[in-house]
């Protein structure tokens, strides 16, 4: 057989695409990397991170409050969207070429442009055509568009990091966590939020306390909850929108976002031509091992639809490397991946939700605790924090961790560590507090509520 010119050609440079490069690197592979966009991905240009730093902007609104509670003076909250999207887009570019010098730094040739797939050793991007023992697909996933009247007068989450101007008002609508997250971070910038969602409660498949509490963290905080509803026509006029929903009732407001779900990006990649099958929505089917229904051509991440979070396809990269070109051949594992909410308040969770627990292990214990963060403690502030533990009640094994309130997401990264290396509820009672911490009541619930 002649010689390829690489041993892996990945089509695809966000997280997931970008490790497993590097990684066959390391381990002696010849590697190249094709990517139209910016380096990085979704998580790091239109999704984790700019997100994140969404978060932090709005959440400085509630932080003043508590300022004065405390005892500072504090006059005016007066946000420049402007100078954060300036100093947000900064950070990204910081991001963009931190990823190009860890593949120079590898020894990982970049490609820039589209790809097609010619075969299954071949790619051509452009005027070019490079061939390799094994191609890669890593291009992720887009914002879902809606099929109705007026949608071209929407955004979608791609979009809302780039806006010109904070909206006052905005109707958004879904209800997966990005439709949560940005009700969140608008309403913490300031605008008149509605979300819009066709089922009776926002975050499907989360555990129900989680869906609870957020729910009535959010009508406390006066965003407006239509669910039942769904979006079913736009008109604009001058600068304003008409939503309309499934009730016949309208909503004027200056932006419309939609957050109704993602959509595997494949399409210009040929896959037919390879007999590459994909699912009824469209994502790359492939084995335990990422290997497509092509030989030699793989899939990670996004583009697979198997569990859609960053350090998963991070995951997917990591063991694919190892499986092609390290001589171990190795599956990801999807057992108690922790996974945060970015909403205010925030929420963290790992291992089953009790809903799922009580279909897998049949008799659990309920273990929640309901109370007030001490930093609003000394104000008006009628926030709650929740936290509960699921236990099989057969094993004692605590199988899984929730949380809303603050620091949820960074409390339930400790906590997954727990839950992979099997604690039971014995050891979480045996384990000492931090006091005062939020996290110590983790260890500190012993009677079971359910």
């Amino acid at each position: 057989m002649k010689k390829k010119d690489y041993d892996l050609v990945t089509i695809g440079a966000g997280s997931g695409g970008v490790r497993a490069s590097r990684r066959a690197a390391e381990y002696g592979a010849r590697v190249a990397v094709v990517e139209a966009g910016a380096l990085g991905g979704t998580c790091v240009n239109v999704g984790c991170v700019p997100k994140k730093l969404l978060v932090y902007a709005s959440h400085f609104t509630e932080d003043a409050r508590l300022a004065r509670d405390f005892g500072w003076h504090i006059d005016s909250l007066d946000h420049d969207w402007s100078k954060f999207v300036s100093r947000k887009d900064q950070e990204i570019l910081r991001l963009n070429e931190a990823y190009r010098a860890v593949l120079q730094k590898a020894g990982v040739e970049l490609i820039e442009g589209k790809a097609r797939i010619d075969g299954p050793h071949r790619v051509i991007v452009g005027d070019r055509t490079v061939t390799a023992r094994h191609i890669l697909i890593a291009t992720g996933s887009q914002p879902r568009q809606p099929l109705l009247k007026g949608s071209e007068h929407s955004i979608t989450s791609n979009e809302a990091f780039f806006l010109k101007s904070c909206p006052r008002r905005i109707v958004i609508a879904g209800g997966g966590y990005i439709a949560v997250e940005f009700a969140g971070i608008f309403h913490g910038l300031g605008a008149e939020v509605t979300l819009v969602h066709r089922g009776e409660n926002f975050l499907r498949g989360f555990d129900g306390d989680i869906r609870d509490t957020l729910r009535t963290a959010y009508i406390r905080r006066g965003i407006d909850l239509q669910f039942n509803l769904q979006v079913e026509g736009l008109e604009k006029s001058g600068e304003e929108v008409m939503a309309t929903l499934s009730n016949g009732t309208g909503i004027v407001t200056d932006e419309v976002m939609f957050a109704i779900g993602r959509t595997p990006l494949t399409k210009g990649l040929d896959l037919d031509t390879v007999e590459v099958k994909l699912d009824g929505a469209g994502a790359v089917i492939v084995d335990d091992f990422s290997q497509t229904t092509a030989a030699n051509i793989h899939a990670i991440g996004d583009v697979t639809n198997r569990m859609n979070l960053t350090p998963v396809a991070i995951a997917e990269g990591e063991a694919l490397a190892k499986t092609l070109f390290n001589g171990r051949p190795v599956r990801p594992d999807y057992g108690n991946v922790p996974s945060a909410i970015f909403s205010q308040p925030p929420a963290g969770t790992v291992g089953l939700s009790e809903e799922d627990a009580r279909l897998q292990y049949g008799s659990v214990d309920i273990y929640k605790s309901t109370f007030r963060p001490m930093k609003q403690s000394l104000g008006n502030c009628k926030e709650v924090c929740m936290m509960k533990l699921v236990v099989d009640k057969a094993s004692d094994r605590v199988v899984g961790v929730h949380m809303v309130g603050p620091e949820a997401g960074e409390i339930a990264q400790g906590f997954a560590v727990a839950l992979k290396c099997g604690a039971t509820k014995a050891q979480f009672d045996a384990t000492v507090g931090i006091h005062p911490t939020s996290a110590e009541e983790l260890v500190t619930m012993r009677d079971p509520v359910g």
